[in-house]
């Protein structure tokens, strides 16, 4: 139960959002009237919230700035949050923030771990968040940026000693910013370029993660002090967690024609050559810190013959660096790395190896003596203030800023297989047909061997010659700076051994089969995810990885897990469900084999995807299945609602790294309770059951198409990739995203919540003991607890009365009436049971909820009445291809825009 004190905050936290939202909307009012727009001010949310269209303005005018509404009550609410925690940790203590450092530190000093073990326990974890180029972005790249400036602002605006003057001209920059924002186009007319993408995520790799990195160890040191825990454990970056960042931008070919090798390879260059900057920018500003005179301290000898060897190695360029810093040594010591460093930028290894840098581990050498040096003078606060920050950058970002992936479908490389035995004159080429035993029995005989199929430079077809094409440029690359940039390469839709090993197959044919490269499967439909195990003990056991797993001390295996697809194949509770035992079947295997597994989490934007609050999702996964290392994606439009803003981004990252070190702490799975796994086995099956009823009828696609903006979406303009993999019409070829996208849009957000209703009330009817207990589940089990908060999040988020109007778009009256049954009803009990279950109305439960969507509903039924309006015009028309067809495919892909502002996610 919340104490009074942390309820007051909460209320107090609401109330700020709507005073915060209104005097925004009070200065979006003001600037539209100043340009000439005050009936359409006069439209816009005020008071209650309400919203009126008059015949004075175009719809399209309102879309724009209901959606531009929207985004300022996001901002407001992203910035009451920061004010809440701020306030909680303020006056009750920094262990209030749930998830934090504070929180996990003390939850761990309060079941009595020793603090020698926690010390030992966080220099064991290994976090990746993964970022992803997956088209749910809708805003423009300059848009986001718009809504950087104007949250900086408003941030700017809780400081209460500005002045009168000082609030004035506050108020006339926002106002301005808005201006701006108005007169740029909301929506991508031309699709972003794969450059687009990447320069998005450098903005982040380069500007927000070193600096939000560096935050979150701070929170963690507060939090080490505050406990009274010894500062010795936790003072240098080898006793921190280690924060690693991954980028699929250039390396995630699934599916995704315009990713090119040449691509891939210019992808790799830009982030060493970024690193290496920021690194050598770190270093200039260090050497301007350590001004320490030899007059004032004794430096060792050893010391001073070093940089004299350096400076004469150096030759004119060592003498000047000497030079430039007389009796100053430390300086001296950076300037000689300086010139190493350039030289490392430039590819410059003409002075053999003690001339450039090797590998960021050289670096981090010279640096951890450097600090040695500071220790022993008795400066160790001086290395700690100024030398620790570039010492973990060096640690976290290396010198390839962020490692790539590369992900390919399995059917892909089948084809690539084929197309090569063919070319190399195999008379049974026909790879794609064979049997699995076929495939084994050919891969387990030709991976004995080193030599290639190929000649060098021999073209076999479309297929292969691009996968063999980036794997090439990947032997470039490795060849000139080694793997560290390299993240891991992940086999999409991996259904059997044979398609992991394949994989080795084509790194031997351009000559990778020795590289450190970690082979990775991608679990992603129901099926695949419960012969994962058995896929996993395989591969483990083959003499491959037996001969890997020789080679290296604590060898960890990855393994992806996809939340969209096994969603897309049997709804929300089957695709948790089959995921959770998956992770506990995947674990079991791993430690029979002594082996570390790192699950990567496939997880999306929306909650249909595996979205949601970070601490909430690591809380529920199965006790025990955690090694401390994990990957996560980070897609879409979630990157810049976690990471656009710097204390935001530190939340985001600290919620990470805390939930997974608390995770990792669990060390031994819990005693299988057989009584939970039947009765979730039990509601998954009654779930799955409703779910495939509508997917499995014969009419499902003509209702889909109908009563779901999917053809607009189509249409969109959104991200680099196609909508369909393909490009066939059918269910198996949409991706996943535009999937729950279409969903979304006309709120049904069937990949959220269907088949779920009906299951419980199936399951209490033929089980009234069994759903006793189930509610006492829901309370002590975070697994069932957040899995049912999340689908009755995006119940709350449906519409039964929007829903109903786009199925008014379902021509024959039959169907209509035959899928809506099943629709409406689960809707409905869905929401009913999940109250039962919880013992409480969701009016006591979900107070903050509630309320972000009464600030929304009024402006959404405006916008969706337009939509509606706007689908029936285009639909008629748009075989025609003329310029009235075009016009309202315009004002739809705006409308779409400003809805997933107002619903604050996409796909």
């Amino acid at each position: 139960m919340e104490t009074p004190t942390s309820e007051l905050l909460q209320k107090e936290g609401l109330d700020k959002i709507k005073d915060d939202y209104q005097y925004l909307i009070l200065l979006f009012k003001e600037m539209l009237v100043s340009i000439g727009e005050k009936d359409l001010a006069d439209g816009l949310p005020i008071n209650n919230f309400s919203v009126k269209r008059t015949k004075e303005y175009s719809n399209a005018k309102f879309t724009q700035a209901i959606g531009m509404c929207f985004e300022l009550l996001n901002l407001v609410e992203e910035n009451a949050a920061t004010q809440y925690r701020r306030k909680s940790e303020t006056q009750l203590g920094i262990k209030s923030t749930k998830g934090s450092w504070g929180y996990t530190l003390n939850q761990w000093k309060t079941a009595g771990i020793n603090e020698k073990k926690i010390a030992e326990k966080l220099r064991e974890i290994k976090v990746v968040p993964v970022l992803t180029a997956h088209p749910t972005e809708a805003k423009r790249l300059t848009v986001i940026d718009i809504h950087r400036e104007l949250y900086l602002l408003l941030v700017k605006k809780e400081n209460p000693n500005w002045s009168t003057s000082e609030r004035s001209l506050l108020k006339q920059e926002i106002i301005s910013l808005m201006e701006r924002w108005w007169r740029t186009g909301e929506i991508y007319l031309e699709k972003p370029r794969l450059e687009d993408e990447r320069n998005n995520l450098m903005h982040y790799f380069s500007n927000v993660f070193p600096e939000a990195v560096k935050l979150t160890d701070q929170r963690l040191k507060d939090a080490w002090k505050e406990m009274e825990f010894s500062s010795e454990l936790l003072e240098w970056p080898e006793h921190f967690p280690l924060i690693q960042f991954g980028s699929w931008v250039g390396g995630d070919r699934d599916g995704h024609p315009f990713v090119t090798p040449e691509f891939t390879a210019s992808t790799l260059r830009l982030h060493r050559k970024l690193i290496l900057e920021m690194i050598e920018k770190q270093l200039v500003g260090l050497a301007a810190k350590l001004s320490f005179s030899s007059y004032q301290i004794s430096i060792p000898q050893e010391f001073l013959n070093e940089i004299q060897e350096k400076a004469i190695l150096f030759r004119t360029k060592g003498k000047k660096a000497v030079n430039r810093n007389p009796s100053e040594p430390l300086r001296q010591f950076i300037n000689l790395l300086l010139i190493r460093l350039n030289n490392t930028i430039k590819d410059n290894d003409t002075l053999g190896e003690e001339g450039y840098f090797k590998s960021a581990t050289i670096l981090a050498n010279e640096l951890k003596k450097l600090r040695q040096l500071l220790i022993d003078l008795g400066a160790a606060q001086i290395a700690k203030q100024w030398l620790f920050p570039i010492e973990r950058l060096v640690q976290c970002f290396g010198f390839h800023l962020t490692k790539l992936d590369i992900r390919q479908n399995s059917a892909y490389h089948e084809k690539a297989i084929s197309q090569i035995l063919e070319t190399s004159g195999f008379s049974d080429f026909d790879y794609v047909n064979w049997t699995e035993d076929k495939r084994l029995a050919f891969l387990n005989k030709e991976l004995k061997s080193k030599r290639p199929f190929l000649v060098a430079g021999a073209s076999c077809g479309k297929e292969a010659d691009n996968v063999l094409g980036y794997l090439h440029e990947i032997k470039n690359y490795i060849d000139l700076y080694g793997t560290d940039g390299i993240g891991s390469i992940i086999v999409s839709m991996t259904r059997s051994l044979s398609d992991l090993l394949v994989v080795f197959l084509l790194l031997r044919e351009v000559g990778l089969q020795d590289a450190d490269l970690t082979v990775a499967p991608l679990l992603e439909t129901v099926d695949d995810l419960i012969a994962g195990p058995e896929i996993l003990a395989a591969f483990l056991q083959h003499p491959i990885l037996q001969k890997k797993r020789m080679q290296k001390d604590n060898f960890t295996q990855e393994v992806m897990l996809g939340y969209s697809d096994s969603n897309k194949d049997g709804g929300i509770l089957t695709s948790r469900w089959n995921i959770y035992k998956a992770e506990e079947n995947l674990t079991k295997v791993a430690k029979e084999l002594n082996v570390k597994l790192c699950f990567f989490h496939g997880r999306g934007g929306t909650i249909s995807r595996g979205g949601g609050k970070i601490h909430r999702f690591l809380d529920s996964m199965p006790p025990g299945s955690m090694s401390g290392q994990i990957k996560m994606t980070v897609q879409g439009e979630t990157i810049a609602n976690l990471f656009a803003n710097r204390l935001t981004a530190t939340y985001n990252l600290e919620m990470f790294v805390a939930g997974t070190a608390r995770q990792a702490m669990i060390e031994e799975p819990e005693i299988k309770d057989e009584q939970r796994y039947k009765i979730m086995d039990q509601i998954v099956d009654f779930t799955r059951d409703t779910y495939r009823k509508l997917l499995d009828h014969p009419n499902f696609i003509e209702f889909y198409t109908a009563v779901t903006p999917i053809d607009v979406l189509e249409q969109s303009k959104i991200g680099s990739r196609p909508v369909r993999r393909t490009g066939q019409r059918s269910l198996e070829d949409l991706r996943s995203i535009p999937w729950v996208f279409s969903w979304n849009q006309s709120r049904f957000n069937i990949s959220g919540w269907f088949g779920t209703g009906t299951a419980l009330e199936a399951f209490q009817n033929q089980y009234p003991n069994d759903f006793e207990q189930l509610k006492q589940l829901a309370n002590n089990w975070p697994f069932l607890k957040y899995s049912l908060i999340q689908i009755e999040t995006n119940v709350l988020n449906s519409d039964s009365e929007i829903m109903n109007s786009f199925a008014e778009f379902v021509e024959n009256p039959e169907v209509k009436q035959e899928l809506m049954q099943l629709i409406i009803p689960d809707y409905e009990n869905c929401l009913y049971k999940i109250e039962e279950i919880m013992g409480a109305s969701v009016e006591i439960r979900r107070i903050s909820q509630l309320e972000n969507n009464r600030l929304r509903n009024n402006s959404l039924k405006a916008l969706h009445e337009i939509q509606i309006e706007y689908l029936k015009k285009w639909r008629t028309i748009k075989e025609s291809n003329s310029e009235e067809s075009d016009k309202y495919l315009l004002d739809l892909l705006l409308l779409v825009n400003a809805i997933s502002g107002g619903l604050k996610g996409t796909g």
